[in-house]
């Protein structure tokens, strides 16, 4: 007995995309940096309120280890 494949139709782009207004590579210098996210347990968010005090702290864990 053959397992029953899934075979996907071919899909195509939607009539109501339109591209027409869009910028070819807006976006790709600022992929390309890269971007580590993080997200924060709602506890540790009520100590460090913005990514600077993160950033600060962590270096200096960093330090001692």
């Amino acid at each position: 007995m053959k397992k029953a494949t899934n075979r996907k139709k071919k899909v195509e782009m939607l009539d109501e995309y339109d591209f027409s207004h869009g910028v070819r590579g807006k976006y790709a210098s600022r992929y390309a940096k890269g971007s580590n996210v993080v997200v924060l347990d709602p506890d540790v968010v009520q100590v460090f309120q913005n990514s600077e005090a993160v950033n600060r702290a962590l270096r200096g864990l960093a330090e001692i280890i």
